[in-house]
C-alpha cells in the first residue's frame, strides 16, 4: 500500500447531495438505457430485487439483438439463470473491474429532466454527475479517476446544461470493528451477504486507493467516496451541489 494511504495521511469523505443550495432540477424522468434485470426471490434467503450503485454508462450495447435489448430494458425480476446469462451476455461491453449484479444499470441516461442544478448534482446517492466545464477544471486541477459519459436528456428551461455521468471505479470496504458482530453469512444459494450499514462507517485503509480520487465502496456501491485531494479541488473552484462528511479509516 502506498505511504499516502496510510492512517493518518489521507482523508476520505462521503459525497452527497448539497441540500441546502434550493436548486430545484432533476432527472425524475430520466433512466439508464439498459440495466441487467432484478432477481426474482431467492428460495433460501427469498431476497431478490436489485443493488444500487453498479452503474456502468459507457456501455453501448447497440450492438447487441433487438430481442436481447428487449430484454436487457426491463427491470421487472427474471430468474437466477436468466440473470446469469445476461451478464454475459454484457460482460465484454463494461470494464474489466465492473461488477454485474441485478439491477446493474447500462449506458447513457436518457429521457426528461429539470435544468436548474449546482456544477455538481447528484440525482440520488449513487449518480454522480458534473458539468463539463467543471469536469474540465477538475481535471486540470489534477483530480485522478474521471471518466464521463454525456447523458441523453431533454432538459426543460434554458441554456440546457450539458452533464456527464461519472463513471466510478469500485474500492474500498468497511473496516471489520464497524460490522455488526452477528452478521450473517453469505446465502449458500445466491450469494446475498447484505446487512443493515453500520454508523458511523469506518473503512479499512488496506483497501483504499492509491491512483484515484473519487470511487464508489466496493462493499457499498451505492456509497460514492471522495479522497481529501477532490475536496480540495471543489473548494478552490468553488463548485457547488455536493457537500462532503469525513469519515474514519483504520
Amino acid at each position: 500500500m502506498d505511504a499516502a494511504v496510510e492512517r493518518g495521511t489521507v482523508k476520505f469523505y462521503e459525497a452527497t447531495e448539497d441540500t441546502s443550495l434550493g436548486y430545484t432540477g432533476n432527472l425524475d424522468d430520466a433512466i439508464n438505457k439498459w440495466s441487467i434485470p432484478g432477481a426474482e426471490p431467492c428460495p433460501t434467503c427469498r431476497k431478490g430485487g436489485g443493488i444500487a450503485g453498479f452503474q456502468y454508462p459507457c456501455a453501448d450495447l447497440s450492438s447487441l439483438p433487438a430481442h436481447e435489448l428487449k430484454k436487457l430494458s426491463n427491470p421487472w425480476p427474471v430468474p437466477q439463470e436468466e440473470i446469469a446469462r445476461l451478464i454475459e451476455l454484457v460482460r465484454p461491453f463494461v470494464p474489466s473491474w465492473a461488477v454485474l449484479q441485478p439491477g446493474a444499470l447500462l449506458g447513457p441516461i436518457t429521457g426528461k429532466g429539470m435544468s436548474r442544478m449546482g456544477q455538481l448534482f447528484m440525482q440520488n446517492p449513487w449518480t454522480l454527475l458534473v458539468r463539463r466545464g467543471a469536469f474540465e477544471r477538475l481535471q486540470a486541477a489534477g483530480v485522478r479517476g474521471l471518466q464521463g459519459y454525456p447523458i441523453d436528456v431533454r432538459f426543460r428551461g434554458k441554456p440546457p446544461p450539458e452533464l456527464l455521468d461519472l463513471q466510478l471505479e469500485l474500492h474500498g470496504q468497511m473496516h471489520p470493528t464497524c460490522l455488526p458482530p452477528d452478521r450473517k453469512p453469505p446465502c449458500p444459494t445466491c450469494g446475498d451477504d447484505s446487512f443493515k450499514l453500520p454508523d458511523p462507517i469506518v473503512l479499512d485503509a488496506a483497501t483504499l486507493p492509491e491512483h484515484v480520487d473519487v470511487f464508489r465502496m466496493r462493499d457499498v456501491p451505492g456509497i460514492i467516496l471522495v479522497t481529501e485531494r477532490f475536496v480540495e479541488a471543489v473548494k478552490r473552484l468553488e463548485l457547488d451541489g455536493v457537500t462532503f462528511r469525513e469519515l474514519e479509516v483504520r
